[in-house]
């Protein structure tokens, strides 16, 4: 457990965001300022309209949902924060936001508009929840945003140490995610009589989808009987289909998912790059191990061998190897590593989380009062120079 203090006063937060949907870091967002909101601050959530791409609206069409017009469902649905959403897809300008101490950008994009708001809005934060660069294709702009004069907010050890390293900055807010145990639970249990294996579907290449269907094929050849539950905010793409033996849930409710998690042996993991990656924290709390490439939270949250384990990124044979190893281990084996997944997702809540994101917006705040963070707009000017050099 780590020990943290609650905030001595209420502060006026606004959160930038490039859009609202319901990709992960989205959902990170919106138990913030839900939990912040209910504890007296002022919370104001500022994005772009998400009009569905063509691609959503062909593949909404194949599968008899119709041409879809309407925008994407969101995680700030149904939460009682103050959201306004921007006419176009554009940076924040001072009219569109109001007067606060901290104004937090969300992703790289939002940075600018947020680094150019005056000083009446807030001091300038930014949440980074992944540093997603392909191998190869080096992202300039996203660089500089790194280098703003803002104070960072990560959530896993890796992006800590990423922009110690690699930026030269300091100072840094460790918040590391949680997972909501009242959502996310399960009583003791023992494997299933059929073997089975969890994954978050996905087409975006960065979440190794494709790795992990790769080794659950040598996993399936070892073991005839092998069942996949898996599920997704996209419907299965033909380019990238499921095996024969998977069940897939499109956009299951929230409250499904518990179920989910709980039919699984053990939950796979083959991502190339995660800032953190909800799905095996919540897995874990529902009891199951959690084999994982050397990823983000995972490598913040697995003891090797002992609540699961970790491989290194693309490699198939590995993840085959250490799935067949889960699902081959003995009741009492299997049942004391879940145990100890649970015990590892029950050890941090997300009140706890709130807590620490409260004194990094503090820290902030403090940062730019004395100065250290000054608001100087010549700073972003001679970045975006750089990039475009």
């Amino acid at each position: 457990m780590i020990n943290v203090q609650k905030a001595t006063k209420k502060m006026r937060i606004t959160f930038v965001l490039p859009f609202a949907g319901l990709q992960g870091g989205v959902r990170v967002i919106a138990i913030y300022a839900d939990r912040l909101a209910r504890r007296g601050h002022k919370v104001v959530v500022v994005s772009t309209p998400l009009a569905p791409s063509l691609r959503s609206k062909i593949k909404s069409f194949i599968y008899g949902r119709g041409w879809r017009t309407h925008p994407e469902p969101s995680y700030f649905e149904g939460l009682n924060v103050d959201h306004r959403m921007l006419e176009q897809d554009r940076p924040v300008v001072d009219t569109d936001v109001p007067d606060a101490d901290v104004v937090l950008a969300t992703y790289y994009t939002t940075a600018y508009g947020v680094q150019k708001l005056s000083s009446t809005k807030g001091a300038k934060a930014i949440f980074i929840q992944n540093y997603e660069v392909q191998e190869g294709k080096p992202n300039p702009k996203l660089d500089a945003t790194w280098r703003m004069p803002m104070h960072k907010i990560t959530i896993s050890k890796w992006l800590v140490q990423l922009a110690q390293e690699k930026f030269g900055d300091p100072v840094v807010s460790h918040v590391p995610n949680s997972v909501d145990l009242d959502q996310f639970h399960a009583a003791p249990r023992g494997k299933s009589p059929v073997p089975t294996v969890g994954l978050l579907y996905s087409t975006f290449s960065l979440k190794g989808c494709g790795i992990s269907l790769k080794a659950l094929e040598r996993v399936a050849a070892a073991m005839p009987t092998l069942r996949l539950v898996s599920f997704g905010a996209e419907q299965p793409d033909f380019r990238l289909p499921l095996p024969p033996y998977a069940e897939f849930h499109y956009q299951p409710p929230q409250q499904k998912l518990r179920e989910l998690y709980a039919q699984c042996d053990v939950w796979l993991c083959g991502s190339n790059v995660e800032g953190f990656h909800l799905p095996p924290l919540e897995a874990m709390a529902c009891r199951c191990p959690v084999v994982s490439t050397r990823v983000g939270g995972p490598m913040d949250i697995i003891e090797e061998g002992v609540n699961g384990h970790l491989v290194d990124v693309k490699d198939v044979d590995a993840l085959a190897d250490q799935v067949l190893r889960v699902l081959n281990l003995s009741q009492e084996k299997w049942q004391q590593m879940s145990d100890a997944a649970y015990r590892t997702a029950t050890r941090f809540t997300w009140d706890d989380a709130t807590d620490l994101f409260e004194q990094a917006l503090e820290l902030a705040i403090e940062r730019n009062r004395s100065g250290e963070l000054p608001d100087e707009r010549s700073v972003l000017d001679r970045h975006v120079r750089t990039t475009n050099e």
